[in-house]
């Protein structure tokens, strides 16, 4: 049935509601400042301030108990605090992480506090996703394995987002690929959606993809999935994912079809608030992704009309599912033209994609991470991707988000290629998905040189060991 994705359930409004309850606790930040460079105290005071003293009133509000110590108050009887993975996610203090009490209500101040040290960690600076969430194949039973190996990778990549079979797998040592992730100083992901039906959502048109409009799968028993699924404090991480992906997949045909259609668009964003705030509460960060696929004849401005609609209204379910938004970060497509519309440049694409950002993102969201999108046959999927993402970077340097990547196949066509199966080609695929990591960190600086990175180009489009890259 569709209404009830469209029914916001009781136990995501009732926190959301609560939120609007405001704190009267203030917490001593900054060095005694608070966001207006004030002196701001919490009540009761920690010690009787003689007015007529300033600076016994300026020691006094040294003396009060530091942020760490209050969110360990807070946390009291309420679940420990997570463990740090490694060293790649900082323990949340004051430095790291400087919660609103009167945000999110639902989740404690220790859990955000936990769910944004680790949305910063992923948003480092210059780094991206290596999105390896694909279907079982023998790319993932050896070659990602030999991917999370690669020294040096942690350099441009924050987080590794593996598929449902991958994250339980072992290498031939019987090391877990968590560990082999976590080891290499990157912090292991998991994709949580079971894929759509092309039979689609009743009643709607036909698309660029050939079937109808569709939304996906998983929702209804998400919360009781491993890593989801039972546990409490560090036991929600027993599985070691400390993120999550969900994609929802909108086409872009305007003219006859009207797509994508407004029924679509509200079950796709609701979908996927649904299963932003189930993660946010077992401690995981979200990924949302609303993805709109480029099949088609259309121009770039017709994808921008469409992604503005779109992320007007994922930001509106977020906010009325009570999604923290310091803990979750954004991976939606760039702004660009059909796959056999007129074609745009890397310059319009970047301004076509930076102002509808600007449109409809929040600065509370730490994270934009591109997703690759299909290109033509005849281009070249990893070139085109690293060179968009550098003119973004290059001509917006000053986001108020970290502006980065999480590429499939544009971060592993080369490398696929280069690999084919055969275990003798392991050091030169872990050296091509290291040198493409390099080049889209470059990327996220502005710094790309166009061509600089080697590429089997548009022949690796067809030649490779699991489907078109």
């Amino acid at each position: 049935m569709l209404l009830p994705a469209l029914a916001l359930s009781s136990a995501f409004l009732a926190p959301h509601a609560a939120s609007r309850a405001l704190s009267t606790s203030k917490v001593a930040m900054n060095g005694g400042k608070g966001f207006g460079g004030g002196e701001a105290t919490r009540d009761p005071a920690p010690t009787v301030i003689d007015p007529n003293d300033p600076k016994g009133k300026q020691q006094a509000i040294h003396k009060a108990e530091s942020f760490a110590e209050y969110l360990a108050k807070r946390s009291a009887g309420g679940g420990a605090a997570p463990a740090a993975v490694g060293s790649v996610v900082p323990t949340p203090n004051a430095g790291t992480a400087l919660v609103s009490d009167f945000t999110c209500t639902w989740l404690s101040a220790s859990e955000k506090a936990a769910l944004k040290a680790t949305a910063d960690a992923l948003s480092a600076p210059n780094k991206g996703f290596l999105a390896s969430d694909e279907s079982a194949g023998p790319w993932l039973r050896a070659g990602h394995v030999d991917a999370a190996k690669a020294p040096g990778l942690s350099e441009h990549i924050s987080g590794v987002i593996l598929h449902w079979e991958t994250l339980f797998q072992s290498d031939a040592a019987g090391n877990k690929m968590v560990d082999l992730i976590t080891r290499n100083g990157m912090i292991p992901g998991i994709k949580l959606d079971k894929g759509y039906d092309t039979a689609g959502i009743p009643g709607t048109a036909v698309g660029p993809l050939g079937h109808p409009e569709t939304w996906d799968k998983g929702i209804d028993d998400l919360d009781a999935r491993p890593p989801l699924g039972g546990g409490t404090g560090p036991d929600r991480w027993r599985s070691g994912a400390r993120f999550a992906k969900w994609r929802n997949v909108l086409q872009i045909d305007p003219v006859p079809q009207g797509l994508p259609s407004d029924l679509a668009i509200t079950l796709c964003v609701h979908n996927l608030a649904q299963y932003a705030v189930i993660c946010q509460r077992s401690g995981l960060v979200p990924i949302v992704e609303p993805e709109i696929v480029p099949n088609g004849d259309h121009d770039i401005s017709a994808c921008a009309v469409a992604t503005e609609r779109v992320l007007v209204a994922q930001f509106e379910a977020l906010k009325a599912h009570g999604c923290y938004l310091e803990g979750a970060v954004l991976k939606p497509n760039m702004v660009k033209n059909g796959l056999t519309g007129p074609k745009a440049t890397p310059e319009e694409i970047a301004a076509a994609t930076v102002t509808v950002l600007k449109r409809t993102v929040p600065v509370a969201m730490p994270g934009i991470f591109f997703l690759s999108g299909e290109t033509a046959l005849d281009e070249d999927n990893e070139e085109e991707a690293t060179n968009n993402l550098n003119a973004i970077n290059r001509l917006y340097p000053d986001l108020p988000w970290s502006v980065s990547f999480s590429y499939g196949k544009a971060s592993q066509k080369t490398t696929i290629v280069t690999w084919m199966g055969d275990t003798a080609n392991d050091p030169a695929a872990q050296q091509a998905i290291l040198a493409r990591s390099k080049a889209n960190g470059d990327a996220c600086q502005g710094k790309y040189v166009k061509g600089s990175c080697a590429s089997v180009g548009v022949d690796g489009n067809i030649l490779q060991a699991a489907g078109a890259y």
